[in-house]
């Protein structure tokens, strides 16, 4: 049995797309310098963003 990954050359499976994604995060926090101070919306959102990735892993 087949699975549509391999019947659609285009689709990456999961794995690789998490790699490319993870690189990708990485190389912008490198890249891109912090704002001095975030507005406090904005850091609840990285707040949620890092514990939804923690309580993932």
């Amino acid at each position: 049995m087949t699975t549509q990954i391999e019947n659609d050359p285009d689709q990456m499976d999961h794995k690789t797309c998490r790699y490319i994604c993870d690189a990708v995060g990485e190389r912008l926090q490198q890249n891109m310098r912090p704002e001095p101070t975030l507005s406090s919306r904005l850091q609840q959102l990285l707040d949620e963003m890092r514990r939804r990735e923690t309580d993932h892993h």
